[in-house]
């Protein structure tokens, strides 16, 4: 028995008192069914419902309307692999060395649909996985992070796209996002037969590069540049699928006890993309690479549409989940996120714990999605020669020479309340400088006042590489 096996089993006794067979939880309907929805590189107003004076995206303007929106919704890093981490996790992606796109996640990390499975949900993962090898032997591909069934692409993915069915390798036709939401229909509609609930995670490819939308989208925007009218399209076939998620709830009969979650993985793109006008975007630690639009529609528990300013980041999902769905968090390791289940029921108003971020300057990894065998995950012959495959094979390893504690390259923030601390370490790590911004009155950070408030900054730093250390511990391997 591995030692994360040990683990789950362990902390299966710990939150059940024994692991409960199924037919034992199939009566416990009062526990929501869960669905995170995530599009790739659409930035906070990337949608019709932020404001955006072209953009059509009406079945995402109604939920948004209709649940609770979330109106400075944090992605946990300015990338998609190290925010889809995060969301699996409660983690900050670091921990576990997803420092950028196209790192795999680590086998020994206890995700979301590893615990939830183990609490009898029945789960799934549908899209864009990007966190390590699809293939079957793979040691992180969705099947061995909890996942029962999964039809996922190793990276973005566009009109007619080849994907991983559970590690066998399929060339599928239609729009990328309505062909994702067809097999998790599909799949739905096979399990919800039973009482258990369900855990779905529906990860589009869009509208990440290359922007190809179907006619019928890209001919909504025929008055626009291509390059918009591709962009544009992309996100309004997310829309339709969306509405197609929606309509396929209904048909089932659990749309009003299912929690639908919608988010995107990293802020707007800079050439297409629209930030909302905040500072950044892709990749950039300011808000516009941070903040994405969000929002969770839940008629069995949100009862009264709202929206709320409360500062909540992708780490929140895997804690917050597991306070809705009954489940005791005794025996995790760190977590970076918070439970947002108060928020959910209206009891706050106001975040007290601080977020934080750090782009260490990783390169990222290049998983080219023409395919899932020939061309991205290469043939069992010559799987080990393949820059993909060999960094999946290691990604359990842990550093020969623990990091060290005191040094954190690259770009950080700290947000604590409405005050934003980022730390800049470039080169070999030494040489830090400091800026200081007040989100409240300078959402765009273009005001720096590091200079004028000393006790806030120097409370701030502390906080700061206090949080920085801790991720480096996990990094060398403190929490397995």
């Amino acid at each position: 028995m591995t030692f994360r096996l040990f683990l789950l089993c362990f902390l299966s006794f710990i939150w059940t008192g024994l692991p409960a067979a199924q037919g034992e939880v199939k009566g416990e309907s009062s526990r929501p069914n869960i669905i995170l929805v995530m599009s790739d590189d659409q930035g906070w107003g990337d949608v019709g419902y932020n404001g955006h004076p072209v953009l059509q995206t009406p079945f995402l303007d109604e939920a948004a309307a209709a649940g609770l929106r979330l109106d400075s919704f944090y992605a946990a890093a300015p990338s998609c692999s190290p925010t889809r981490a995060s969301v699996l996790t409660g983690r900050h992606p670091n921990r576990m060395g997803v420092f950028s796109w196209g790192h795999p996640i680590r086998p020994q990390e206890i995700t979301l649909a590893e615990v939830l499975k183990r609490e009898g949900y029945l789960t799934g993962h549908f899209g864009k996985w990007h966190l390590g090898s699809v293939r079957a032997d793979s040691p992180v591909n969705p099947g061995k992070n909890g996942f029962d069934r999964w039809f996922s692409a190793p990276n973005f993915f566009d009109l007619n796209p080849v994907m991983s069915d559970e590690g066998r390798e399929v060339k599928i036709k239609g729009e990328s996002s309505e062909v994702t939401v067809d097999v998790a229909l599909e799949w739905m509609h096979e399990v919800a037969v039973g009482e258990a609930p369900i855990f779905a995670v529906i990860w589009f490819g869009s509208p990440h590069y290359p922007h190809r939308a179907s006619k019928e989208d890209a001919a909504l925007y025929s008055d626009q540049p291509k390059k918009y009218r591709e962009f544009f399209g992309e996100i309004t076939g997310i829309d339709r699928a969306f509405g197609k998620l929606r309509a396929g709830l209904d048909e089932i009969g659990i749309r009003d006890n299912t929690l639908l979650w919608f988010t995107s993985d990293n802020g707007a793109l800079k050439a297409v993309g629209d930030s909302g006008g905040y500072r950044g975007s892709k990749h950039h630690v300011y808000e516009g690479g941070l903040r994405v639009p969000a929002f969770i529609e839940w008629p069995a528990g949100i009862s009264t549409p709202r929206h709320t300013a409360v500062r909540c980041t992708t780490s929140d999902i895997f804690p917050t989940i597991l306070d809705l769905a009954g489940v005791k968090k005794d025996g995790l390791p760190v977590l970076d996120g918070i439970s947002l289940s108060s928020l959910i029921a209206g009891e706050i108003d106001e975040r007290k714990e601080p977020i934080g971020f750090w782009n260490a300057s990783v390169p990222g990894h290049f998983t080219n999605p023409a395919g899932v065998f020939g061309k991205v995950l290469p043939t069992i012959e010559n799987w080990s020669d393949k820059k993909v495959e060999r960094v999946t094979k290691r990604v359990e390893k842990l550093p020969k020479k623990p990091l060290p504690t005191d040094v954190f390259k690259g770009h950080a923030a700290w947000i604590s309340g409405d005050w934003k601390l980022h730390r800049f370490s470039m080169g070999g790590g030494q040489h830090v400088t400091w800026q200081l911004y007040d989100l409240k009155n300078d959402p765009r950070e273009e005001v720096g006042l590091a200079g004028e408030y000393p006790i806030i900054l120097s409370s701030m730093q502390a906080e700061m590489e206090t949080w920085l250390a801790s991720v480096v511990r996990s990094l060398n391997g403190d929490d397995y």
